[in-house]
């Protein structure tokens, strides 16, 4: 439970911290504050609070998961007194200068950063872009894994090819958009190339057609590096 006090001016609340409602004593609320600050907690979502330089103070929880948030909870005993408060974070450290009134107080003081919200937001694109599908409607029992990769291996090398009856799907290592990109031709019956059209959804190529044997090029005729795809049951028959 927790008694209001005077309040600090351009503090962050002012309770007294116990186990029971009324009065507290001191002793009683050291002990809660001493456990708060020994704790190492999670401090305006983006640190680890571990502790402070002032006096009464005391931590509380809210929230949980991605919205957890620490609040710092500071005991004033009478007014017009002046002390500083130091709040060390694994991120930040805050310096906060504190004056307690008669009558005027601040319910609570709190920080925002552009940038870790901006983090926090490409973190969570990045993780609903991951769990989405690479392709919608494919019916799991016509997924054919008979594609062996061939030739020479440069970091951008298929994992593995695959197709739906329909379409071939092509699996890059996580990293290659990352690099420039190889381009995919098919390999004709006569054993000539032709440029295809494919679409990029993530590290995958997704060619909407099959084929019997593709290759991918990059480089120039000193540098350039071929690996080839090739159906291993034969030719296709569209």
């Amino acid at each position: 439970m927790c008694r209001r006090n005077a309040p600090w001016a351009g503090g962050s609340g002012a309770w007294a911290i116990g186990a029971n409602s009324g009065a507290v004593d001191d002793s009683e609320t050291h002990a809660a504050l001493h456990a708060a600050t020994e704790s190492c907690l999670t401090f305006f979502d983006t640190a680890d609070f571990c502790g402070t330089g002032g006096g009464d103070i005391g931590g509380a929880e809210s929230g949980a998961g991605p919205s957890k948030k620490v609040h710092i909870l500071v005991k004033p005993t009478r007014p017009d007194l002046v002390t500083n408060l130091v709040i060390n974070t694994d991120r930040r450290t805050y310096f906060l200068e504190l004056r307690s009134t008669e009558k005027t107080y601040m319910a609570s003081v709190s920080w925002q950063y552009p940038e870790d919200q901006l983090i926090a937001l490409r973190q969570q694109n990045q993780t609903a872009e991951a769990a989405a599908p690479i392709a919608t409607g494919i019916d799991l029992a016509a997924i054919n894994f008979r594609y062996a990769i061939q030739g020479d291996t440069p970091a951008w090398r298929p994992l593995r090819a695959f197709d739906d009856g329909q379409k071939v799907y092509i699996e890059f290592p996580s990293g290659i958009r990352q690099g420039e990109m190889p381009p995919l031709f098919v390999i004709g019956r006569s054993g000539g190339s032709e440029l295809v059209n494919y679409r990029v959804n993530r590290n995958y190529y997704i060619v909407d057609r099959l084929f019997a044997a593709a290759e991918l090029r990059l480089g120039d005729k000193d540098s350039e590096r071929r690996v080839r795809i090739v159906r291993t049951d034969g030719r296709p028959r569209s």
